[in-house]
């Protein structure tokens, strides 16, 4: 039963790392260390390796082969090893995520254009529309921008304005209209939220990992103490 939990462990984590990536691709104007997605990475790796893990210790429990039982074992703690690494990680980079928004968020803001084919609008837009803020700390920000100040309205993109208010022009007049939170604080959280699944997928693998170690352990040890076992074993594979 192991094996098949470790195919489908390789599933959720390969989707996991997917998720972070994908999740990550909205936020990335935001941080400039690529080395963020490290954990994504080695957990996607580690999901595929995962699957592979799988089918080797179907093949081996199936035919009860004392090499192929070995080779699962150790592959197993190889894996677990590797899920350590992604927690330590992840617990890395997590301190660090608050530290790369805060250096990078207000150049970000100032490269706004409010055109779609700006990569860095098309950012702060989905930002605030998700996220429900408006400005690095709060709407006013908007004001030290240099979108801002070339467009002379005293407005804020309409990214800011609430959903419920109908025909709201981001015009700074009515604040009441308007996300009342910075996206600073709110981009940190979400960023760390996804790091914090990554984490928590790693820990829960590692413990399934164990497992597995521990039941191919048992099997070995079976095989090699136990001769009844041993010529049952011989004569079910003979059969």
């Amino acid at each position: 039963a192991i094996d098949y939990q470790n195919l489908a462990a390789a599933g959720i984590l390969c989707y996991i790392g997917a998720y972070v990536f994908i999740t990550y691709d909205d936020y990335d104007h935001f941080f400039e260390d690529v080395y963020t997605l490290i954990p994504a990475v080695v957990i996607i790796a580690v999901g595929t390796l995962l699957f592979i893990i799988g089918l080797i210790g179907c093949c081996a429990t199936i035919r009860e082969s004392s090499c192929g039982l070995t080779t699962f074992a150790v592959i197993l703690l190889l894996v677990f090893v590797t899920e350590v690494v992604v927690v330590v990680l992840g617990y890395i980079y997590r301190a660090r995520v608050e530290d790369e928004v805060n250096q990078s968020i207000e150049t970000v803001y100032n490269e706004y254009n409010g055109t779609n084919t700006d990569a860095p609008s098309r950012a702060i837009d989905y930002v605030q529309r998700q996220l429900h803020c408006c400005g690095i700390h709060n709407y006013s920000d908007w004001r030290k921008t240099r979108w801002f100040k070339e467009s002379r309205n005293n407005s804020v993109p309409v990214s800011c304005c609430k959903p419920n208010v109908s025909n709201c022009t981001g015009t700074m007049s009515r604040p009441g209209d308007l996300y009342p939170e910075g996206c600073e604080a709110l981009v940190v959280k979400k960023l760390k939220e996804i790091m914090m699944y990554v984490i928590w997928a790693a820990l829960t693998f590692a413990a399934i990992q164990m497992l597995g170690m521990l039941c191919a352990c048992v099997v070995l040890c079976r095989r090699g103490h136990d001769p009844a076992y041993e010529l049952l074993v011989t004569g079910a594979t003979y059969a």
